[in-house]
């Protein structure tokens, strides 16, 4: 006979946190905000790509790489041509997109992406002929073209099939040639806008004072959480005065929060979390397995032979772990060495926050992506 326990949770704790918690250090301000109108714009165009090994487009089932090869084609000095004398099946119709950055200028080279749009199987061994890349405004900013770059693969037989990664999105670094300029006259600004990529008023502040008290005659001001408005002296040289400002440093603050990733099972509890005096209980099951086997004879004189049946036995045992008491106004540190030493998992560490939330003992976002 055998015996095999199992304990239920089975998840070992994922809490994340350190212990003791430091001081929160000073960051630059280029790090928790960027200038406004200093951004990058999107560009996207539609082109073939040509030169796959069998592995485009049916043109059956995608009328619109037929149609643009016929558009090229034609454009190229070749008559037309019908229907059935188009039966290729290496060319692919995808779609190209690209980040213009900021202050890019004519000649710059941008990194492209290549994504199939029809039932192409694989663009691997593709060459992405001249793309024009427009933007929201539906001026062309770039011209992309050249050899694509896959890092997965699809290799299929008649019986089975095996892909790894997503053949049909490609890369082509310096693919495209900026042909066009985002004008963005910098010096004539009189005032500049920083905005903070997480909003909050006690940031803005930090943010405000340290440019106020920084050498220079700036006056900088909170508008709102993710905007401070930054004004010079008369006709300042803005970009030397930007790179003076986002070298400053600051120290960060943040709403306290706890972050539950309920997939995996991790949990990411910020500093600033409080919880009030709680006594936590939690519980679970003991499973019991025992296996055996049973020997089933005939009778004597009679048709028949020996069988062996085996035989299960399952016990469900209740475990408690009793209370664990959390004083008031506790610290992350407290509230981990707490649901430590309950000595429960990452599942029920996860039910034992939802319920301190919905007790109002929780003092911090609860957010379960």
């Amino acid at each position: 006979m055998t015996r095999h326990a199992l304990t239920i949770p089975l998840f070992a704790a994922c809490l994340i946190a350190a212990a003791p918690l430091p001081a929160i250090p000073q960051v630059r301000i280029k790090d928790i905000a960027h200038f406004e109108g200093v951004r990058e714009n999107q560009l996207i165009g539609y082109g073939l790509v040509v030169g796959l090994n069998g592995t485009g487009d049916s043109l059956k089932n995608s009328p619109f790489t037929r149609k643009s090869m016929e558009g090229m084609l034609g454009r190229l000095g070749v008559g037309n041509l019908s229907d059935e004398q188009i039966k290729s099946k290496n060319t692919a119709a995808v779609m190209v997109t690209a980040n213009l950055g900021a202050f890019a200028r004519r000649g710059a080279t941008l990194d492209i992406t290549v994504s199939s749009l029809g039932d192409a199987t694989s663009l691997r061994g593709g060459t992405l002929l001249v793309t024009p890349l427009s933007g929201a405004d539906g001026n062309i900013y770039a011209v992309g073209q050249g050899p694509v770059s896959v890092s997965g693969f699809s290799v299929r037989g008649q019986a089975a099939s095996v892909t790894d990664g997503v053949p049909t999105v490609a890369r082509i670094s310096n693919g495209a040639i900026v042909e066009r300029e985002v004008e963005f006259a910098l010096n004539e600004l009189n005032s500049v806008r920083l905005a903070l990529r997480n909003p909050d008023f006690t940031t803005a502040s930090r943010m405000a004072e340290a440019i106020n008290q920084s050498p220079g005659n700036t006056k900088a001001r909170v508008l709102d959480p993710g905007t401070v408005e930054v004004q010079g002296a008369g006709k300042s040289d803005i970009p030397q005065l930007l790179a003076g400002i986002e070298n400053l440093t600051v120290t960060p603050d943040s709403a306290a929060r706890v972050v539950i990733d309920a997939k995996t099972g991790t949990i990411v509890i910020g500093a600033n979390v409080r919880i009030d005096e709680v006594a936590i209980s939690q519980g679970g099951l003991t499973v019991m397995v025992r296996e055996g086997a049973e020997v089933s004879q005939p009778q004597p004189v009679s048709v028949g032979g020996t069988i062996v049946v085996p035989t299960t036995e399952i016990d469900l045992v209740p475990r408690d772990s009793g209370f664990a008491v959390l004083q008031g106004d506790v610290s992350l540190q407290d509230l981990v060495d707490g649901l430590n030493a309950i000595g429960i998992g990452t599942r029920d560490t996860i039910a034992i926050l939802q319920a301190l939330k919905e007790a109002g003992a929780l003092h911090a976002d609860l957010e379960i992506i």
